[in-house]
């Protein structure tokens, strides 16, 4: 009875990462969408003249934060897969995310003066506390985290490239 459980298991665990990897792969389809719209539009901007709208501006940049986010996105289910640690790749995801919150907030949005206020107390609390985290993990493991990177690998032990 345990064989089979465990063979059960085996094969849903390997299901799973097939599923990871379907994700990751799906994510990078996404990811060349929006490459591809990011310059459809700003090719659209240019050719309108638009380009010097900060309306406009403000959308593309909404677009490319968006990018970025699908990019840590990505990154993480990769590292997930990998069995490597993925709290410093959540917490930059959420910084871009927010970020791109901060920068396309428009308080004429609003039903009220209140409800922006709180929104951008909100966003300001959110980005304190991320910032925060951020700052304790990399305190905690001071080495930038590399997908694919190993704890075993180090720059010390890597032969020179022969390169000046």
């Amino acid at each position: 009875m345990t064989d089979r459980i465990e063979v059960l298991a085996t094969a849903s665990e390997d299901i799973m990462r097939w599923l990871e990897l379907g994700t990751a792969y799906f994510l990078v389809a996404l990811f060349g969408i929006g490459v591809f719209d990011l310059g459809l539009s700003l090719a659209e901007l240019m050719l309108t003249g638009q380009f010097t709208d900060p309306s406009a501006v403000i959308d593309l940049i909404d677009t490319v934060l968006i990018l970025l986010i699908i990019v840590e996105v990505f990154q993480t289910v990769i590292a997930f897969s990998r069995d490597e640690p993925v709290t410093r790749i959540v917490i930059t995801a959420a910084l871009i995310a927010i970020a791109r919150k901060v920068i396309t907030f428009r308080p004429g949005e609003f039903g009220s003066t209140e409800d922006a206020l709180i929104s951008a107390v909100t966003f300001s609390l959110l980005l304190t506390v991320l910032i925060g985290g951020f700052y304790i993990v990399r305190q905690a493991d001071p080495i930038p985290f590399l997908p694919g990177r190993r704890d075993s690998d180090d720059e010390s032990t890597s032969q020179p490239s022969g390169e000046v």
